[in-house]
């Protein structure tokens, strides 16, 4: 089962990522996580996510900007993780700040975009986003390790 972890706390920017990803299909589940430790609970089966099915995600998108844990955070713990560090992860963010750009390429990012805020541009961006990583890039075999 391919899933997409989109990480995000904004209600109107999580609502427009959702109209936009339902209208094709990128995965067979999108999860939705609100802040970083709900993200980090989510890949490491813990917390409330302690029973869910295996397998990672094929694709996180990851805003910076994040309560509990920041989404900077949760890329160094992810890259940093042998289980985990193949996922694809696009810094999909509000943030234009090139300490935030660089840093996030440091630590391992795939790409970093910052959304645009156009809803069509921003539809856009997903989309090109999640038909790039989702069905023309393959991944490494060593990506379906499961927890």
């Amino acid at each position: 089962m391919k899933k997409i972890l989109f990480v995000e706390d904004n209600p109107n920017d999580l609502e427009l990522a959702l109209e936009t990803l339902s209208q094709e299909v990128y995965a067979d589940a999108i999860v939705i996580a609100k802040d970083g430790q709900h993200a980090l609970d989510f890949l490491y089966g813990s917390g409330k996510h302690e029973n869910r099915e295996p397998g990672n995600p094929i694709l996180i998108m990851l805003d910076i900007k994040l309560p509990k844990v920041d989404g900077l955070e949760v890329l160094r713990r992810v890259k940093a993780d042998p289980v985990l560090k193949n996922i694809p992860i696009i810094m999909f963010t509000g943030s234009a700040e090139d300490s935030d750009l660089k840093t996030s390429y440091e630590l391992g990012a795939n790409a970093y975009v910052v959304k645009p805020i156009d809803f069509a541009k921003y539809a856009q961006a997903l989309q090109s986003i999640s038909n790039f990583w989702t069905k023309i890039n393959e991944p490494p075999h060593d990506s379906e390790i499961v927890i």
